[in-house]
């Protein structure tokens, strides 16, 4: 089955409903010919966005290895600035343009289709003068770039970021899953200025992957009672023979109002499975259900 694409906010670029996720290929435990098969599946099965960034380990330079020979111009490639581990947290003028480069470097390639800000702390050393923002739109006139995006939780910094006219594309992440829908008005908000949506994590950090959830564990991101709202939802599926995964997946690209959501793969395989996930039939009726035990969940 073919991808459906949508385009992406104002920009030019028409995505693939699922992209790539660059994080789990940058592990320590994944090897350079694994990540680089993963990332070969991935363009073979028609997906053609891929994101990745400085904190992901390894990740920026084997998506280098795996796009030499001619697949550069297969996908359109995003990474990001402000997390370099070197430079963490340093938004500047000088520190954006050094990750920057470095991050072209290491992706072998001359520009980005997508440069996103990442998990600032606060927007001040963002949209300052002279900072991250201003720096971005240079590059873009030198061609280093085409788009500027924020990647971050917060809503409120999206919010801004929108406002000010600055971005082209929005990421947010774990706020638009099976469990937890807070990002439907920023979402909207994003459709009236025309700004590109980025769904990160419609798996929820894996809580949502398809194995029964352990509801006693909570993570800074993930608080417990989300994760017995993923227990419920897990019953629900195994009841009806169905996969959670195919469910939270497809929940995210029913969306029309996101442009691609990203999921992270370690190796070919996993690439393999998010691709069946996000392609399989589940029936309408499926989706009723589903969305009365959705509103039925304690918030």
């Amino acid at each position: 089955m073919v991808l459906p694409r949508r385009r992406l906010g104002r920009t030019n670029l028409e995505v693939t409903v699922l992209g790539m996720g660059g994080a789990g290929i940058g592990r320590g435990e994944v090897t350079d010919a694994e990540a680089i098969a993963a990332v070969h599946r991935a363009i073979e099965l028609g997906i053609n966005y891929l994101d990745t960034s400085p904190l992901y380990g390894e990740s920026e330079r084997r998506v280098g290895l795996a796009l030499k020979g001619g697949k550069r111009e297969q996908i359109y490639l995003a990474t990001k600035t402000g997390t370099h581990p070197k430079w963490l947290g340093d938004y500047s003028a000088e520190g954006t343009r050094r990750s920057v480069e470095n991050s072209l470097e290491l992706l072998g390639t001359s520009y980005l289709d997508l440069c996103l800000v990442h998990d600032p702390g606060s927007m001040e050393t963002v949209i300052a003068e002279g900072a991250a923002f201003d720096e971005l739109q240079k590059m873009r006139s030198e061609g280093l770039i085409r788009y500027i995006g924020l990647g971050v939780r917060q809503h409120e910094f999206h919010q801004l970021a929108i406002e000010l006219g600055v971005v082209d594309v929005i990421l947010t992440y774990l706020d638009y899953t099976l469990i937890q829908q807070t990002a439907i008005s920023l979402m909207k908000l994003a459709e009236e200025n025309d700004v590109g949506i980025i769904n990160g994590s419609p798996i929820a950090m894996g809580l949502l992957s398809g194995v029964k959830p352990n509801p006693n564990t909570a993570t800074d991101h993930i608080r417990r009672s989300e994760h017995q709202k993923a227990r419920q939802l897990w019953k629900l599926a195994s009841d009806q023979g169905l996969n959670l995964l195919d469910l939270a997946i497809q929940f995210s690209v029913r969306q029309p109002l996101i442009g691609t959501i990203l999921t992270g793969s370690k190796n070919a395989t996993e690439v393999e499975q998010n691709y069946r996930a996000a392609t399989a039939e589940v029936p309408e009726s499926v989706w009723q259900g589903l969305s009365d035990l959705i509103h039925s969940l304690p918030v």
